[in-house]
């Protein structure tokens, strides 16, 4: 289950970003429900909401450490009941993994999701999103 999950965010994740690059201009906007949500082709140097700017490396390096974290916590849990918590982690995998293959192969990472009143983002960013909020429902719910 966790290979068809990270499979299909992975393959739409890098499918939605190429379709983007190639049909939108850099730092342009194609309005698809004006003032609301639009396309917007930008390249993310930086991590979230473009902060450290210019510290690939360093998010290679993170993205790396995480994805081996997130991997060996998964593959603990395979005997078990994938649940909530084996859902979540392999979002944030998926999201992770989406990002750094960004990073690796062009320097930057693409974001084209745009609802104008939050940064524009891109799959990998919402299944990481989504991810961390399933994670921290889970952990809740645990402790109950």
């Amino acid at each position: 289950m966790i290979f068809v999950i990270v499979f299909l965010v992975l393959f739409l994740d890098q499918l939605a970003k190429l379709l983007a690059s190639r049909y939108i201009f850099l730092n342009h906007t194609i309005p698809l429900i004006n003032n609301i949500f639009h396309l917007t082709l930008i390249h993310n140097k930086g991590a979230a909401f473009g902060i450290f700017k210019n510290q690939t490396l360093l998010f290679i390096v993170i993205s790396i450490i995480t994805i081996i974290l997130i991997y060996r916590k998964l593959k603990t849990k395979t005997g078990s009941r994938f649940g909530i918590l084996g859902f979540s982690l392999t979002l944030i995998l998926a999201g992770a993994l989406g990002n750094l293959i960004d990073r690796i192969f062009l320097g930057y990472v693409v974001d084209f999701l745009d609802f104008r009143i939050w940064p524009v983002f891109n799959i990998a960013d919402s299944a990481i999103t989504v991810g961390a909020i399933l994670l921290g429902y889970s952990i809740l719910k645990s402790r109950k």
